[in-house]
């Protein structure tokens, strides 16, 4: 019996999402210590002792139940942000925020929209549902809103995923450009403005998206804790949406999917401002340290609003595996059509430079 044949054929077409290679299995594999790991756009800083401190007060009570409504956490949103329960979904990392999005609104013969190098998990979702995918060719190695558009409105899609800043391309676009876009976008079709890297942004570059919502209810607004925050491990999300968009993601919802002390450890995460100033300014270091790198390497790279930086090596899967080798682990991205690159996360300082002696090494064998 085969048994993968009693699952539909969109479900058995699904190539799995490959996380990034933890340093135990690197380790394990080569003997080797002493791994940098900058393949998952991890905090290097961690997480905010504010946020610790929290998460273990919590788990005094973690044979309890988590409050499955996360009101202390919308609570705190809602204080930070302006913006009522009714219009919140909370979930297990910013990844839940897109697939209730597509649970919530998409079905067999549906069509979504996202541009090509854009973050893996759009398409898979898309597929899990039995929807089809539309895949627009970028420009630059992003969004061609416009081309976008165009595409939405010929194939009558019902969803569309926009990443700003893009992962893996570290790619930026504007607000006026993405105001231009939701004006002219029909308003049946919804947009998820998936902001996971929202809080990297440099000041001159930040926008007020949320406040967006009050004239796009078609516009649904993603963000995470994983990154700036540090909470990668606890998977906390969240997304604001007009309240009857919300509604219907909350009813696809699985019950209590974010744990009790992801939720006490976000609470504190979003007090500790000072937390992210300090990351963001690592970040700005550590984004100079690696381009002026490899720069004096003679290798070129896509300008990146992230905490992260795609660099183009040749044979990205030959490099990978010899900076591997060499203790240094990034994310190889040639699932993304990008197969002469590798994005690396932005570390630190010490990090930053193990990474650019190895890829010295490299390019000196060649």
């Amino acid at each position: 019996m085969d048994y993968t044949q009693l699952a539909p054929a969109y479900i058995r077409a699904i190539a799995p999402y490959q996380p990034g290679k933890p340093i135990s299995e690197l380790e394990r594999e080569l003997g080797i210590t002493g791994i940098v790991k900058l393949a998952s756009n991890e905090n290097p800083l961690g997480a905010s002792p504010k946020a610790l401190a929290a998460a273990r007060a919590a788990l005094d009570e973690i044979a309890l139940y988590p409050d499955g409504n996360c009101f202390a956490l919308k609570d705190a949103l809602s204080k930070r942000y302006g913006v009522g329960h009714d219009c919140m979904v909370l979930g297990n990392g910013s990844n839940d925020m897109l697939e209730l999005a597509a649970r919530a609104f998409l079905t067999v013969g549906d069509k979504a929209v996202y541009s090509d190098h854009a973050f893996a998990v759009y398409p898979l979702a898309t597929q899990a549902v039995g929807a089809s995918g539309v895949s627009v060719p970028a420009i630059n190695y992003g969004h061609d809103l416009k081309a976008m558009l165009k595409a939405a409105v010929e194939h009558q899609a019902k969803l569309v995923f926009v990443a700003n800043p893009n992962n893996p391309t570290g790619t930026f676009l504007s607000a006026a450009d993405l105001l231009e876009f939701m004006r002219a976008l029909p308003a049946n079709i919804l947009v998820v403005l998936d902001e996971a890297y929202n809080e990297y942004l440099p000041e001159q570059n930040r926008y007020d998206s949320v406040s967006w919502l009050r004239d796009f209810p078609n516009l649904i607004v993603s963000r995470t804790f994983s990154k700036a925050y540090g909470l990668a491990s606890l998977r906390v999300g969240y997304a604001f949406a007009n309240a009857q968009v919300a509604d219907m993601m909350n009813r696809v919802r699985q019950p209590f999917n974010v744990n009790s002390v992801a939720q006490a450890a976000a609470v504190a995460a979003l007090q500790d401002m000072e937390f992210v100033r300090q990351t963001n300014e690592l970040n700005r270091r550590g984004m100079a340290q690696i381009t002026q790198g490899l720069t004096g390497l003679g290798l070129e790279y896509i300008p990146s609003y992230g905490n992260f930086i795609a660099f183009k090596i040749g044979d990205g899967m030959k490099a990978y595996r010899r900076l591997l080798e060499l203790g240094v682990i990034v994310r190889p991205v040639a699932s993304y059509d990008m197969p002469e690159y590798l994005r690396v996360s932005i570390g630190l300082e010490s990090e930053n430079e193990k990474f650019l002696t190895a890829l010295k090494q490299i390019l000196g064998e060649q």
